[in-house]
């Protein structure tokens, strides 16, 4: 079953098409991978998914209804987007943060109850937060607030979690946590659509790839149908290397998680 469709789905800006006729299914309990060079419209088809901007033409549904049909709250419950790090100026802790997150589950000016509670320390453990928990936002570092950011969708216990490169700030550890983290949200049941560069990541842990390129898909499948050696000089510029094939296969890993 299509959990989210967009069919024919276009964005033009000061008449220069971002998007072009781009059509995109997310299966239930499955990760999509959007890849796809600088430019490629990767941010935009995301955040028109999100709800954040329209589109100029096409149609997006969720499970076969119009998603402008669906109300603001309902919609807040069931898709969960986590943009590119943005910057919180203001001093709020870590926890307080996190907790945002329910808000779309909670009735105006009610307080989390202790199933909220027991939600957010969840997540607040699985992503590795519990040092940081007193501490302001903004004195974090960029790895640190994207996870941070990350906790903040999660505890939404969204049906779909739309991430926008969720591990560009991370170190290779936390980058494994976190694509395991939104493996294991899969794994139970949700959706998720993560825009990732790292082609290895991709492959690993996506079900299916969706290359963009100049604001139209080039090829979506499986990780061996997409990464092909003339999808990615179409789109990148770019050859495997013969000699490091073996070693560094653009679907195997390089490395794992210590414990």
């Amino acid at each position: 079953m299509n959990l989210l469709r967009g069919e024919s789905l276009s964005v033009n800006r000061q008449g220069r098409p971002i998007l072009t006729a781009v059509d995109i299914t997310l299966k239930c309990g499955e990760m999509l991978g959007l890849i796809g060079p600088n430019g490629a419209g990767k941010s935009t088809l995301l955040r028109l998914l999100a709800g954040v901007i329209e589109a100029d033409e096409g149609i997006l549904s969720l499970e076969d209804n119009p998603v402008s049909a669906i109300t603001h709250r309902e919609r807040a419950r069931r898709i969960a987007y986590l943009p590119q790090l943005s910057e919180i100026a203001w001093p709020m802790s870590v926890e307080r943060l996190v907790e945002l997150g329910r808000i779309p589950h909670l009735d105006p000016w009610q307080h989390p109850g202790p199933q909220d509670r027991a939600i957010i320390e969840r997540v607040i453990a699985r992503t590795d937060l519990q040092p940081f928990r007193r501490r302001a936002f903004n004195t974090l570092s960029g790895g640190e607030q994207a996870r941070v950011v990350l906790a903040r969708a999660l505890v939404t216990e969204p049906n779909i979690l739309l991430a926008d490169e969720p591990v560009s700030a991370l170190d290779p550890a936390h980058q494994l946590d976190v694509m395991t983290l939104l493996s294991e949200h899969c794994q139970a049941g949700q959706s998720v659509i993560v825009v990732l560069h790292d082609l290895s990541l991709a492959a690993h842990y996506c079900h299916r790839l969706q290359l963009l390129h100049q604001g139209a898909t080039l090829a979506v499948g499986s990780a061996e149908a997409v990464l092909t050696p003339g999808n990615l000089k179409t789109a990148y510029a770019i050859a495997i290397n013969q000699t490091a094939e073996e070693t560094l296969s653009p679907f195997r890993l390089p490395w794992r998680r210590l414990s």
